[in-house]
């Protein structure tokens, strides 16, 4: 946020980093906390798969916004048997992760292929998170009983 400015609201520095990313011919922007550390993105959490595990920086540590869609991914990806881990995230963990998504009420789960040109894993989406990404889809369609519960019927 450009000191200078006079403004107001939660999502400014986001909005100006996305569209950073956008002129920088990006999709989206990857927040670093004060520390140095990955955030989230400019509206989405941050999540990567290495080795087997599912990563995701702890919100309340990392300074982002802790996420419906994110607390339900991690719900979901330990019901299917993977472990989830809260670990704080350097810029290189991303860059060398197996696989790497995005959760977000609008994003829902997205995954990404590079960050900063640089290949994430195969550069397509990988088998974590192509299931985690299917689960998710067919639990908000109410196909998974289990989760039946977070819907609610109209």
């Amino acid at each position: 946020m450009p000191t200078v400015a006079k403004s107001t609201g939660g999502y400014v520095n986001s909005a100006l980093a996305k569209l950073e990313a956008i002129n920088g011919g990006y999709d989206e922007a990857i927040m670093l906390g004060s520390d140095g550390m990955v955030s989230e993105a400019s509206g989405e959490n941050v999540f990567i798969v290495k080795g087997g595990h599912v990563i995701t920086p702890r919100p309340s540590v990392a300074g982002a916004l802790p996420g419906i869609t994110q607390h339900s991914v991690i719900e979901i990806a330990r019901d299917l048997g993977y472990e989830v881990d809260f670990e704080p995230l350097l810029r290189t963990d991303l860059y060398l992760a197996d696989e790497m998504f995005l959760t977000g009420t609008a994003a829902e789960v997205t995954p990404v292929r590079a960050v900063d040109d640089r290949s994430i894993g195969i550069a397509t989406p990988g088998p974590i998170t192509a299931e985690l990404q299917r689960t998710f889809f067919k639990v908000v369609r109410g196909e998974v009983p289990q989760f039946g519960h977070w819907l609610e019927y109209v």
